[in-house]
């Protein structure tokens, strides 16, 4: 009892003198959400999916020339445009960077998520799944697994794949 009650001193001890940061992210940061670049093979095919299936929506474009990507590590001197694209047209919302260069993709296409390494998958939280579920059957897009499917009394999970074989996980409810 006498060591329980000094370690439990000592950890209080601790915990005052070295805070805790494993809950509480450095103010380094200047906007709250990742953007991610994906590169794809059909550029017109990935836009469509994601404009027309998923439902974002198209907030910028850039492109990096050939220069400039090579001096910044990004390429050995491909040029290349980027579609930027979020699910709501906001300063702080995530972006999703579409690119393409052109080639066909040089890794296998997964057919379940611990198919290979990386980014394997995406989550979208969705209002209703209703009319995500009337655009995925407009476009004739094949949901996966035995979806949808209710996760709980409340909340619906419908899984897919973009034309390039990267998961998409969408859940809320029905």
């Amino acid at each position: 009892m006498k060591n329980l009650l000094k370690s439990l001193i000592l950890l209080a001890v601790l915990l005052v003198e070295f805070p805790s940061y494993a809950n509480q992210a450095p103010d380094d940061f200047a906007k709250s959400g990742i953007s991610i670049g994906v590169v794809v093979e059909d550029l017109n095919k990935s836009l469509d999916f994601y404009l027309n299936v998923i439902g974002m929506v198209k907030t910028g474009e850039f492109s990096v020339d050939a220069d400039k990507a090579k001096e910044l590590g990004l390429s050995n001197g491909n040029r290349f445009d980027v579609q930027v694209l979020k699910l709501e047209n906001s300063e702080n919302a995530p972006e999703w960077k579409l690119m393409s260069f052109g080639k066909k993709a040089t890794h296998p296409k997964q057919n379940y998520v611990p198919d290979d390494t990386g980014i394997q998958y995406i989550t979208i939280f969705v209002k209703s799944m209703k009319p995500i579920l009337e655009r995925i059957e407009k476009h004739d897009v094949k949901m996966l697994g035995k979806t949808p499917s209710m996760l709980d009394e409340t909340r619906q999970f419908v899984l897919l794949q973009d034309p390039d074989g990267n998961f998409i996980e969408l859940i809320g409810p029905k």
